[in-house]
């Protein structure tokens, strides 16, 4: 469904791109976020707003596409705390996503903006068993937004989607749910049931990658038991990193897309 930009984005945005773009940079920005038209004549500040209400008011555009990708440099920013300007680079992400949070509006690495009420009404369940992918696709995007500032609270939020999963599939297939129901045990009933089982594959090729699965289901139950927020730490903790919790979550998005079509193909 179309969404025009709210004002107070506008706002923002504007004030946002004028103090750290030229004219030149500016208008090479819009341009590269496929906004219509050609740049209006004025100063910076009133150029990107009414470049932005331009956008909002042409019916062949997706607004909120466009402005993802006006902000995809200020967001993706790596930021170094001994750069120089780290205090402006953060100011600006934090003031951009404050404006996207008091609009109901959030945004995802690589230029993608969301509703935060995207997310349907529906549980988790409805979700699964509707087969729904764009929003258990935005289930896993979830995860992802704590990855940078909480990569524990992230593979604990991985591992809780895939362990909903199974159960899911469990109760709706009708099948005996074991008396533990943590990661591993829900998710051998569900290979079993589905034929996960590499020894019953001729193709040498698939049975490693049918190996290779099994294995990262055991791997992010395993992290969650040592390294995420879903357990007390122990003496000894993971120094769990950004790009260790992106993997979890990426593999399991994997994972539940597998079961997910399996499950649709046994039903067939």
């Amino acid at each position: 469904m179309r969404r025009e930009i709210p004002s107070p984005i506008i706002s923002v945005v504007s004030e946002v791109i004028s103090n750290s773009e030229t004219h030149a940079t500016l208008d090479s920005l819009f341009m590269y976020a496929g906004a219509p038209g050609d740049p209006p004549p004025a100063s910076k500040q009133s150029k990107a707003m009414s470049w932005l209400r331009r956008i909002n008011k042409d019916y062949s555009v997706n607004p909120l596409e466009i402005l993802g990708r006006l902000i995809e440099g200020y967001m993706d920013a790596v930021i170094d705390e001994k750069d120089f300007y780290y205090r402006n680079i953060l100011e600006r992400k934090e003031k951009i996503s404050k404006a996207l949070i008091q609009c109901e509006l959030k945004y995802i690495k690589g230029g993608k903006i969301v509703g935060t009420l995207a997310a349907p009404s529906r549980t988790l369940e409805q979700v699964i068993l509707a087969r729904d992918i764009a929003s258990i696709n935005y289930e896993f995007d979830r995860a992802l937004v704590n990855v940078e500032s909480n990569p524990r609270e992230a593979v604990s939020a991985a591992c809780n989607l895939l362990e909903s999963l199974f159960k899911i599939y469990i109760e709706d297939e009708n099948l005996d749910m074991p008396s533990k129901q943590d990661l591993q045990p829900v998710w051998s009933v569900v290979r079993k049931d589905l034929g996960f089982d590499p020894s019953r594959i001729e193709d040498r090729d698939l049975q490693e990658v049918l190996s290779g699965i099994i294995a990262v289901v055991n791997g992010i139950g395993a992290l969650r038991t040592h390294a995420s927020s879903a357990h007390g730490a122990g003496k000894k903790t993971y120094k769990l990193a950004p790009r260790h919790a992106r993997l979890a979550i990426h593999s399991a998005h994997t994972v539940a897309l597998f079961v997910i079509e399996s499950w649709d193909k046994k039903r067939e």
